[in-house]
């Protein structure tokens, strides 16, 4: 088994997302690894008419952004992961968590396996992405449906 010193944690905050944080967070206590946590935005914008003009206010993908560094560090204390590095950013999913595993020189990914409907749809694309790029091993965690 190897022996991991930087694990890194992506997640989407769906359900599983708990799952997900409790298994990376369990193996980097098995190999006194540190840990980052990281998620990304990925907006499908919709179709707006160019001609009308978009109110400066109204930027959700800083909202989003905004909104999900809180709960990454919520998700970081509930998991007592207070030390781990927090990332969030927009951008293609698979992209921003290949380049992020490079830049801090990680040697484990740990993400969602799939999704079953709406933005989960994108976590499937997502690890299989992932997977197939990234610089180091890869735990995809199943989720979904599980039969005893």
């Amino acid at each position: 088994m190897a022996n991991y010193k930087h694990i890194l944690i992506a997640v989407d905050f769906t359900p599983e997302t708990m799952e997900i944080t409790r298994r990376g967070r369990g193996l980097a206590q098995q190999n006194g690894a540190k840990v980052s946590l990281v998620h990304v935005v990925e907006m499908d914008v919709p179709a707006y008419p160019s001609d009308l003009p978009l109110p400066g206010e109204l930027d959700f993908s800083k909202r989003l952004i905004e909104h999900a560094e809180v709960s990454l560090k919520e998700l970081a204390i509930t998991h007592g992961l207070r030390d781990a590095k927090r990332y969030v950013d927009s951008g293609s999913a698979k992209s921003m968590i290949v380049k992020l595993a490079e830049d801090i020189e990680a040697d484990l990914i740990v993400l969602g396996s799939h999704g079953r409907h709406g933005l989960q749809l994108l976590l499937g694309d997502t690890a299989n992405g992932v997977l197939h790029r990234a610089p180091c091993d890869v735990l995809a965690v199943r989720i979904g449906a599980r039969t005893a």
